[in-house]
């Protein structure tokens, strides 16, 4: 079994084992994340499996949208719902996630959840420097986890 991360909007990352089969595999994910898939490269290792973001009500993945703009280096635009990450396997298929991915993964989403805690006494003077402040946190979380 491949070894996935499932990341949700309230910032709880979870390990969840894959099939090995791609057909299972890929049906698996789809029930986690929901029946329409994206995929998005954002590190040459990983693949963020995302949902139909246009469904209403889905929230914003905070985690997941830190995480892969802190590997691409940029801000990118918002990321929402459940999503899961696995790696490539260069065929197309997914395969599962290297530990040091996964060690970053957990490390930013809790960077994420003490910082969204801390911005409840004092927030933030603008979105930009929200988001600039959870980017440069994460890129030292990224750092100091490789």
């Amino acid at each position: 079994m491949a070894t996935a991360l499932r990341i949700d909007v309230d910032t709880t990352v979870s390990t969840i084992d894959l099939p090995e089969d791609p057909s299972e595999a890929y049906d698996a994910i789809r029930r986690e994340v929901g029946e329409a898939l994206n995929q998005g490269v954002y590190h040459r290792r990983a693949v963020l499996h995302i949902g139909d973001t246009s469904a209403a009500g889905t929230r914003l993945n905070l985690t997941a949208w830190t995480l892969a703009s802190a590997w691409r280096g940029i801000a990118l635009y918002p990321l929402h719902g459940t999503i899961v990450v696995t790696g490539p396997d260069g065929a197309g298929e997914t395969t599962g996630l290297d530990d040091d991915l996964v060690r970053q993964a957990e490390a930013v989403a809790v960077m994420v959840r003490e910082t969204v805690a801390r911005w409840q006494d004092h927030p933030p003077v603008s979105n930009e420097t929200a988001a600039q402040e959870l980017l440069a946190y994460a890129a030292q979380e990224l750092e100091a986890s490789s």
